[in-house]
């Protein structure tokens, strides 16, 4: 598919065309696909992408919201962090609402501390130089897609020897969750809309297991409708003609060997963690990163002390759940009730990228009809 616009990928006749195709190629046979990246679960819903599909094509949720996966308790390590005296917490926005078991970070920035959202590290590193007296930390998440701009700060902040900065490192890797949740009991999937973001960092090649192990096929998708769609299409026509392989639909972002710049600067500077707790899927191994022992004078984790426990989540929140695509989050018993965007249990429904918002403010629009016949959600009045 050549393109160069926008509105080419946003083409609703080629949408119904390309559907079509689908349903020819499905013949009625009912196949359960998880989109990774939360990213790809906004457009779904933000585009009605459900809606344009058969209705044997079933469209799951994984952990691939970075906000949603982390535990609660490393919430609360970065709250006791921006309460010291005299820090400077710096993180990104979609982080300052998540919910610790005793309030966010915004709720530490209302009763004093000096919590700042920034748009990039290096905005972090930047307050260190403009405040030599005072110390700043820069609360580091996301997955492969965001850990080569913390690494990039790391060597540059090593470079420039200043000292007053420091990271609180909870950068994840996807390959570790995608292979939990294919050796989890609860699910049973046919295929996988492989993230574009992450894979544009690690290439194709770390996906093979997919296909070679677990026999299913994965398709790394761009983020516009038509990408999302033609991925569809083309994880059935691999079903319907017997192959599982890895292929990519996000051509023109994604190469095969990934973005090897990153990556370097993401080995110099980090390695994985022996094992690493994620919201709803548990303990993972190797699964997340940490900063190399050459970087631990700007390591928060070894610079001040912090909590460390694990927290449970809200007995009413089922994120978990959610995350692992065993629901979907309008059978959640919070949803839309007691949990919304403006006062959130869990964190699904924090992120702009969590399944449980890309529902909220999208999903009561999808499949509407069919949601209130059978009383599950309720139209918007």
């Amino acid at each position: 598919m050549s393109m160069k616009y926008v509105d080419e990928y946003r083409d609703a006749d080629l949408a119904k065309r390309i559907s079509g195709e689908i349903a020819k190629l499905s013949a009625d046979q009912s196949f359960k696909l998880m989109e990774v990246c939360g990213g790809h679960t906004h457009t779904i819903y933000k585009h009605g992408i459900e809606d344009v599909l058969p209705r044997n094509i079933d469209l799951v949720h994984g952990p691939g919201c970075p906000v949603c996966v982390l535990p609660m308790g490393r919430i609360d390590d970065a709250i006791a962090i921006a309460r010291m005296d005299g820090m400077i917490f710096t993180t990104f926005g979609d982080m300052m609402r998540v919910p610790g078991s005793r309030g966010s970070l915004l709720d530490a920035k209302a009763d004093g501390a000096d919590v700042r959202f920034v748009y990039s590290p290096l905005d972090a590193l930047k307050l260190a130089r403009q405040h030599p007296d005072r110390q700043v930390v820069f609360f580091a998440i996301g997955f492969e897609t965001t850990a080569p701009s913390t690494a990039i700060t790391l060597l540059r902040a090593q470079a420039e020897g200043v000292k007053n900065f420091s990271v609180f490192c909870n950068h994840v890797t996807i390959i570790p969750a995608i292979k939990a949740i294919l050796d989890s009991p609860d699910l049973r999937l046919d295929g996988f809309i492989g993230p574009g973001h992450v894979s544009m960092v690690i290439g194709m090649r770390p996906y093979n297991f997919v296909a070679r192990e677990h026999h299913k096929p994965v398709v790394i998708a761009g983020f516009e409708p038509l990408d999302i769609i033609q991925s569809v299409y083309m994880i059935v026509k691999q079903i319907s003609e017997g192959r599982a392989e890895i292929e990519n639909q996000y051509s023109r972002v994604v190469r095969p060997e990934g973005n090897l710049k990153a990556l370097e600067a993401m080995a110099r500077t980090m390695e994985l963690r022996p094992f690493f707790e994620w919201r709803g899927l548990g303990f993972i191994t190797h699964s997340a990163l940490k900063l190399r022992s050459e970087f631990a004078d700007w390591d928060a984790e070894l610079l001040y002390k912090v909590p460390g426990l694990r927290v449970a989540d809200p007995k009413a929140c089922q994120c978990g759940e959610v995350l692992k695509g065993v629901i979907k989050p309008w059978e959640c018993k919070v949803f839309g009730t007691a949990c919304t965007p403006e006062t959130p249990i869990g964190t699904c429904m924090v992120s702009p990228e969590g399944a449980c918002a890309a529902y909220f403010n999208y999903g009561r629009f999808s499949m509407a009809t069919e949601r209130t016949s059978l009383n599950i959600f309720p139209t918007a009045r």
